[in-house]
């Protein structure tokens, strides 16, 4: 990587997919999976001003991957606790230049994008440890002007990191930016209604940092890659996380090394070989949960 530059996320997708670009003006860019030039793995890639004509201070915040425009939902969410639900066939265009995709007050940012079909539920999280949980039809399916609803209330200082979509069979993953993880049971976040503060999601300190990113994981089935702001990922499967209660700390994924954090998570499927030599790369003994009780809805 250039040495300004910093890795935010990561996906996998077919070179005929649609990739749907989101940007910090609320627009979305769509190009062919074939249409982003194949490099190595130590290539520093073509800037996205050289794939879509945005503007200067524009930049892409956000991205996924479908096949066909059918009858889904787009579900947006943005920093400020704002979200908004949009008709996916709503974003299918041939507009090089793109089309507007959700209007965004002064200030916010489009954090999260996630295609859903209708019945899905939500789990919002944000900074300082909450997290919300509901389902997508609280939500009504707006045009593509529109600004969206409040998501989640959020207290003085904190700020949504995340959403994640609910799966069938999986666990909720919250990583912190000190590298540490842990599994709950989505029971755990009864359902309740968007707008409200929700409940606490990770128990945080200084030696956990802050909370930076929520997935959805199967364990057994999915692994996941945790990228830091230097550039490394370590890969690992999602069946060696402790499960713990909402309310605890959670177990080291990854050991971080001074002045670097965890930046971006990301689900892959489950590798077929496991790499001996890097199993217990980070790995340290289970941090006992702390329970201390304070996660009543407010």
């Amino acid at each position: 990587m250039r040495e300004e530059d910093a890795v935010d996320t990561i996906f996998t997708a077919s070179t005929h997919d649609n990739i749907l670009f989101f940007t910090t003006y609320g627009r979305v860019y769509k190009l062919k999976g074939y249409q982003i030039p194949e490099s190595s793995k130590t290539a520093k890639g073509v800037n996205i001003v050289n794939l879509l004509p945005v503007a200067g201070d524009e930049r892409v915040t956000a991205g996924i991957h479908i096949r066909d425009f059918d009858e889904r939902y787009v579900f947006f969410t943005t920093r400020l606790g704002t979200v908004k639900r949009v008709a996916l066939q709503n974003l299918n265009t041939a507009r090089k230049g793109g089309i507007r995709a959700i209007t965004l007050d002064e200030g916010d940012v489009l954090i999260n994008v996630r295609v859903t079909d209708g019945t899905d539920h939500i789990v919002l999280a944000t900074k300082n440890g909450r997290g919300i949980r509901f389902d997508e039809n609280e939500v009504r399916a707006m045009g593509r002007d529109a600004g969206g609803v409040r998501g989640i209330r959020l207290l003085d200082g904190d700020e949504v990191i995340g959403a994640a979509k609910e799966r069938e069979g999986a666990l909720l993953l919250t990583v912190t930016e000190n590298g540490y993880g842990k599994l709950t049971d989505p029971s755990e976040y009864r359902e309740c209604h968007r707008g409200t503060q929700g409940v606490k999601a990770h128990d945080l300190t200084d030696k956990t940092g802050a909370l930076m990113g929520v997935k959805f994981v199967v364990p057994g089935e999915d692994d996941i890659l945790l990228i830091s702001s230097d550039g490394k990922i370590i890969r690992t499967g999602t069946d060696t996380i402790r499960v713990c209660s909402r309310s605890s700390q959670g177990v080291r994924l990854i050991r971080m090394e001074e002045g670097t954090t965890v930046i971006s998570i990301a689900r892959t499927e489950r590798a077929e070989q496991e790499d001996e030599s890097g199993d217990d790369d980070g790995a340290e003994a289970p941090v006992p949960p702390d329970d201390d009780g304070e996660d009543e809805e407010e």
